[in-house]
């Protein structure tokens, strides 16, 4: 797909759920992952517009829906926007906007927001190191989290810290040829789906 032609929305989602399968759940990049992902609790939801002003109002409305509802139906969501931020440095940004946003709306606290981009780059890291890879997603993506939900699963997880640093241990033996590998095959995936 060349970087002028935009997935359609349920590509965009296919592929964003072979990522979550394949690479935050394979490699267990997030040991919480796994259980909501299996319950259905994710919601996939897909951004087309270009527009940051149209991205801010989805997540808006992604942000009301995920407190008004129950956690058993949607304990969180993704919501993916290929066409918006695709810019890393305009992405990060964003991501005041995005805070802004929590603290006007009255979720801090609440819930919060995750943020990943395929070109992630941890500052003090080289474009191409392979600890960026723990935030690289197919596509720009916010993350709305529950805050109860990210207490609940740190609280039985013995060492959470310990997450970031086993994270980059495994994607250092998975190597940039495996990383590359790992991106194809989601990529297959999403074409098969």
């Amino acid at each position: 797909m060349s970087s002028t032609t935009l997935p359609s929305a349920a590509h965009a989602i296919a592929e964003t759920r072979a990522w979550v399968d394949r690479a935050v759940i394979g490699l267990n990049l997030c040991p919480f992952a796994k259980a909501v992902q299996v319950k259905g609790q994710v919601r996939y939801v897909v951004c087309t517009d270009s527009e940051p002003e149209v991205l801010l109002s989805m997540l808006i409305d992604e942000l009301h829906a995920l407190a008004h509802c129950e956690p058993s139906e949607t304990d969180t969501t993704l919501l993916i926007h290929p066409a918006a931020l695709t810019d890393f440095l305009d992405f990060n940004d964003f991501l005041g906007v995005v805070d802004d946003a929590l603290d006007e709306l009255g979720y801090s606290g609440t819930l919060q927001v995750a943020s990943f981009h395929p070109q992630f780059q941890f500052a003090d890291t080289a474009a191409n190191d392979l600890s960026n890879a723990t935030n690289r997603s197919p596509y720009p993506t916010l993350h709305i989290l529950r805050e109860a939900s990210i207490d609940r699963a740190v609280a039985a997880f013995p060492e959470p810290e310990a997450i970031f640093e086993a994270n980059i241990q495994t994607l250092e033996d998975l190597g940039a040829d495996g990383w590359a590998a790992l991106q194809a095959q989601c990529r297959k995936d999403a074409q098969t789906s």
